[in-house]
């Protein structure tokens, strides 16, 4: 699923982290202190979440997160969770209520899970293999929609249940033979089906206390907060200590405030200002959706003390320009090359706020190693492009006085598909003699038109992000040819549907050892780059503050966000 976690101001809801070399730090004494103490995190206080966008469908069966996401793994665990740890450590997979990451058959078509000893939700009650079994199944109920689609596709005659409301037997893909041992039937190979056991549909739900789509008000919890407070569907949370919870099950998440108050729904640059400021409250304050503009940056590395605030923080996402190579002339791999050697990512980067907040990019996945980053440059054209060899390719095509196409994007201004960038592009190619017609779209009716196959256009803005750090959900669904979707939103721009890049997909997905995968992954990249189907321009950076009184801010590869669980504000 592509993932877009931007405002119109660029302002991600993914990623957050520090701009440290260290990772964790410990701040100062709270304001007002008489004392100062040794800045070790400590227990007890309560922790802010200023935020632009709610935090919806708080039930585990809709929410659709990267690792079990940010406040939803405060209240639910899963089987497996992502590793709560700074930069690359922070991108493995880890066991979370299993006993390990799983168990998998010879031919990882089967993958077996223990439960933990002395696992309680919190009203104390045992929590049971049945009980994440009903969850998964609660997920596939049309009127509890939104969650990761994977196992609609990947479990064994799962593709048409509607649901336990409906259909009480369940999928008889999962089997539950005791209340500690959970087994799961796939149609295919998946080695990475320890990286998807981290979203939220594997948590626990209790039958007997489902309340349907009313559940997230009052969910039952398995981590180490519950829900109080449930105010307008997310707008405003606030979660409490779970009694029940023991760290002795749970070595990954740290809880050391008392509270947590999420609040939604305020504007990106009064967040920014209250946690700038840092008065009352919001010295204990973070957000994890509001990111740093230009012009924000720019005051604040002026500042000594707000910049040893900022954090940085890299989610694994891409932003590049894409053909339908069934459109004249991107038919040709020659005119698609070009294009290729005339972008200047320099102009592009500026357009959206300069190196402090954009990567230059060359390969399609994000340069981290979980993904399997493999450096290559198959059209080297340096920082500025190289518009004489883009002539030269042009020429080759039987376009020696160049020729003219039309770039399709976004009018929100700011976004990074938006007429900012779309111009770069433009004056970029006009150096190689590729005249430049820009056609600006409303963003519904731009995704709308990029992703039916009968109205993509030839040449486009577009970016991609993954549901875990791995090379398998980036490359899969935008090359993949038997995920090219005819009838429904389709990710394979370039509608390749290549034997061989399916078979060496099939064969990585078969891998267990994620590290031996993730070098496929890197490979396949680079083969399928040299094909000119895509253009990648920049990954982005963010930039986020941070409260002056939290301590032990933690970031990850795997979602670049300050992990709440971590933090301690005091």
């Amino acid at each position: 699923m592509r993932r877009q976690p931007f405002t119109s101001r660029r302002i991600g809801v993914i990623a957050v982290g520090l701009a440290l070399a260290g990772g964790a730090v410990a701040c100062g004494p709270k304001s007002g202190d008489a004392k100062a103490d040794d800045g070790r995190p400590q227990r007890g206080g309560t922790l802010y979440v200023l935020n632009n966008q709610a935090q919806e469908d708080f039930d585990p069966a809709r929410l659709y997160t990267s690792g079990g996401g940010n406040v939803p793994s405060l209240v639910y665990r899963t089987l497996t969770t992502r590793n709560r740890a700074n930069g690359a450590a922070g991108a493995k997979v880890v066991p979370d209520l299993a006993t390990d990451t799983g168990e998998p058959s010879r031919n990882a078509t089967v993958w077996t899970y223990h439960l933990k000893d002395g696992l309680t939700y919190e009203d104390g009650t045992p929590i049971t293999t049945a009980d994440i079994k009903y969850d998964i199944e609660r997920s596939f109920a049309p009127e509890l929609s939104g969650g990761a689609p994977y196992l609609r596709d990947w479990l064994v005659g799962a593709a048409d249940y509607q649901g336990p409301y409906k259909d009480p037997k369940g999928l008889t893909a999962i089997e539950t033979p005791d209340a500690k041992t959970i087994v799961f039937h796939l149609d295919k190979p998946e080695g990475e089906f320890p990286l998807l056991a981290t979203q939220t549909a594997f948590a626990p739900v209790p039958k007997a206390r489902d309340t349907g789509t009313r559940y997230a008000e009052h969910p039952v919890s398995s981590g180490p907060y519950k829900v109080v407070s449930n105010e307008n569907n997310g707008e405003h949370l606030v979660l409490k200590r779970n009694p029940n919870w023991s760290p002795a099950t749970d070595d990954q998440r740290k809880a050391y405030p008392d509270t947590i108050d999420v609040r939604s729904g305020l504007d990106q640059a009064v967040i920014n200002q209250r946690l700038a400021a840092g008065v009352g409250k919001d010295a204990d304050a973070v957000t994890t959706d509001t990111n740093l503009g230009p012009a924000e940056l720019a005051r604040i590395t002026g500042d000594k003390n707000l910049a040893s605030r900022v954090g940085t923080g890299h989610f694994g996402y891409t932003d590049y320009i894409a053909f339908n190579p069934k459109v004249k002339p991107f038919d040709d791999i020659r005119v698609r090359e070009a294009i290729a050697y005339a972008v200047n990512r320099t102009t592009v980067i500026n357009a959206q706020g300069g190196s402090s907040l954009n990567d230059p990019a060359t390969t399609f996945l994000p340069a981290q190693a979980s993904f399997g980053y493999t450096p290559y440059d198959p059209f080297p054209a340096g920082a500025t492009g190289d518009p004489a060899k883009a002539r030269e390719l042009l020429a080759q095509a039987g376009h020696p006085n160049g020729l003219t196409v039309t770039l399709t994007h976004e009018t929100t201004k700011g976004d990074e598909q938006g007429p900012e960038v779309a111009t770069a592009v433009q004056e970029a190619l006009k150096l190689a003699g590729i005249t430049v017609k820009l056609d600006g779209e409303e963003h519904n009716a731009y995704g709308d038109k990029i992703r039916d196959v009968t109205t993509e256009p030839g040449f486009f803005l577009t970016g991609w992000g993954a549901d875990w750090p791995s090379g398998g959900p980036f490359l899969g669904p935008i090359f993949d040819g038997r995920q090219i979707v005819k009838d429904g939103d389709n990710f394979n721009n370039a509608q390749l549907n290549d034997p061989s890049v399916n078979n060496e997909i099939d064969a990585i997905n078969k891998i267990t050892d994620l590290k031996a995968a993730a070098a496929r992954w890197g490979a396949l990249d680079k083969r399928i780059g040299g094909q000119a189907l895509t253009v990648p321009l920049y990954h982005p950076v963010y930039k986020r503050l941070f409260g002056k009184n939290i301590r032990n801010v933690v970031i990850s590869d795997w979602t670049g966000v300050l992990d709440i669980s971590q933090a301690a504000v005091k």
